[in-house]
């Protein structure tokens, strides 16, 4: 991938990213203002003038699309619009209206590593999808223990998590330790699909199965410290998985 199109892809997509989650906030500031977590927020917080966030929010979306588009290319800028899309007119109102919110935000979350993908072979290929699902099913162990760990605060916002919604947590721990049993076979298809080698593949089924461990750990004694450790382990993930990636591409 030529240099130059990787710094206008960074740029492109950290312009994306912060023009929907600035936007994502405008929407939900009244909601935000409602819990300990995020009352502290700039807008919820009265430090920030609504329709200037929101302005300066569209500015960037569109700036974004507007770099991809003519220096990335067109197949980019039309996944980061989606993912713009997609997070703002459908994940975000289905946050208060359904338990699924969190699966169904699994798409527009993914859609900016399979823009990556595309930005650096012009095309949907089968790596751009493995990749793709990777942060899909990371996506679900990762939110649903933040939820588990502050449902008393979303229930205070008026959000329907699944932890709020189902407060037994039966359906959080099944779908905590599903996703993560099936991000161990997923994580594995760039080697499949020959987008990585076995260094990579060495060393990611393992970091799959520690992390599918913390789930069961959490299904076995459901309290806030056992989803903090689920979310320690998702956060870890994701740079290990990149390490591995790296260190497979240059040895």
């Amino acid at each position: 991938m030529d240099g130059g199109v990787l710094a206008w892809a960074m740029l492109g997509t950290a312009l994306c990213a912060g023009g929907v989650g600035m936007l994502n906030h405008v929407l939900e500031r009244r909601f935000d203002a409602q819990m300990k977590r995020t009352s502290a927020r700039p807008l919820p917080a009265g430090r920030i003038n609504p329709d200037r966030a929101r302005d300066v929010g569209v500015f960037l979306v569109c700036a974004a699309v507007g770099i991809l588009c003519p220096l990335v290319n067109a197949l980019t800028a039309t996944l980061a619009a989606l993912t713009a899309v997609l997070y703002l007119f459908v994940y975000t109102p289905l946050k208060r209206r359904t338990k699924w919110n969190t699966l169904i935000g699994t798409v527009p979350g993914a859609l900016p590593a399979l823009g990556g993908y595309t930005a650096a072979t012009g095309q949907l290929g089968t790596g751009g999808w493995a990749v793709f699902g990777i942060l899909a099913c990371w996506q679900m162990p990762h939110f649903l223990s933040l939820a588990w760990m502050y449902r008393k605060d979303y229930e205070r916002g008026d959000y329907a998590m699944l932890p709020v919604v189902e407060p037994e947590g039966d359906s959080t721990a099944r779908q905590m330790i599903g996703f993560a049993a099936l991000l161990v076979p997923t994580s594995v298809l760039p080697v499949l699909t020959d987008a990585a080698g076995w260094i990579y593949g060495v060393g990611v089924v393992p970091l799959g199965l520690w992390f599918l461990w913390t789930t069961f750990v959490f299904n076995g004694e459901r309290t806030g410290q056992k989803a903090k450790r689920v979310l320690k382990a998702s956060v870890l993930y994701i740079p290990a998985l990149v390490a591995l990636l790296l260190v497979d591409w240059f040895v």
